[in-house]
């Protein structure tokens, strides 16, 4: 097996924990003509032009992948970086903290759905928020939080397409003030399908009626590098990296080349994975909005997978995948 180089290490762990996407799609339809609904990717521009509405909640979901100082990668909170400056009325969801349940031994670790919904109720989003989500990344982090939202029942969620770099790149000022809301009401109605754990990825390996995507790098589904306990693929996943689905400026790539990467069958059962399950809600937010019907995100992912030896995986040196 090769072993990585720094850079290649640094790819695959944006990829794989979600350093995320942003998107080239334009919006379906215009908010301000269909009253609260808003769709779930919206422009740099719409957000400035809506930054004032009453309703509207906008969150920076910021996680940094750094050097260690000893050929490793460490993952610090966005925090300070929200502090040196962050779209104006924006609020921080620190996924390393509040957003994670941090007793779990696993990184990013789902928390339960009451410490969630208090975390956005801090934040001030209420059943009746639209909320806008970035990061200073490529929006992968931004599209957990989404997931997560969405899991609770809370529908009403958007990425900003091309997260804090469009915002900058368009111009817009930054704003060094905290946010200032109060905290909101937010009501649970569960989605537990939205999640899966580690029974129902290991039922679905060989189960054609399950579809099961990777959304790791090529070089790590195919075994040529390993950033957990092993490398590979559980055992019938198709491949589609996170990263095949931007292009050159970290935006989502058009609806077209999207459906033919995502060309499954919108109305299987699908489960999404990665490292940590970062990068594998950005996929699981693009199937979505291709139509997917029944999409999950396995959380845990390889970083619980490949550490249990009695689980399988395969390696493919072969095989190929949809994108890089």
């Amino acid at each position: 097996m090769l072993k990585p180089s720094w850079s290649a290490r640094l790819l695959a762990l944006s990829v794989l924990l979600g350093l995320g996407t942003a998107c080239s799609t334009t919006p379906e339809h215009d908010p301000a003509a269909a009253g609260k609904t808003m769709d779930s990717l919206v422009t740099a521009e719409w957000l400035a032009a809506h930054l004032d509405d009453p309703d509207l909640v906008v969150i920076d979901c910021t996680v940094l992948v750094q050097p260690d100082g000893s050929g490793g990668l460490s993952m610090l909170s966005g925090r300070d970086a929200y502090e040196d400056g962050h779209i104006p009325t924006a609020g921080f969801a620190d996924l390393m903290g509040e957003l994670s349940d941090t007793e779990s031994p696993l990184g990013f670790a789902v928390p339960s759905p009451e410490q969630f919904a208090a975390a956005m109720q801090a934040l001030g989003v209420s059943d009746d928020s639209r909320v806008v989500l970035y990061d200073d990344g490529r929006t992968a982090w931004a599209a957990r939080v989404w997931w997560m939202l969405r899991w609770i029942g809370f529908d009403e969620a958007a990425l900003l397409d091309g997260g804090l770099a469009a915002w900058t790149a368009e111009g817009y000022p930054l704003s060094t003030e905290p946010a200032a809301r109060p905290a909101g009401t937010l009501t649970i109605a569960l989605r537990p399908e939205l999640i899966a754990d580690q029974e129902e990825v290991l039922a679905a390996v060989g189960n054609d009626a399950v579809q099961i995507m990777d959304a790791m790098p090529a070089a790590h589904y195919r075994g040529e590098m390993a950033m957990y306990a092993r490398p590979g693929h559980i055992p019938t996943a198709t491949n589609v990296p996170m990263t095949s689905l931007v292009d050159e400026t970290g935006r989502f790539r058009s609806r077209e080349e999207l459906e033919a990467l995502l060309a499954g069958d919108r109305d299987a059962r699908s489960i999404t994975y990665c490292g940590g399950g970062i990068a594998a809600s950005a996929n699981a937010f693009i199937m979505t909005r291709l139509g997917y019907k029944d999409v999950a995100v396995y959380a845990a992912s390889l970083q619980e997978w490949a550490a249990d030896e009695s689980l399988p995986m395969e390696v493919a040196p072969d095989a190929e995948t949809n994108g890089n």
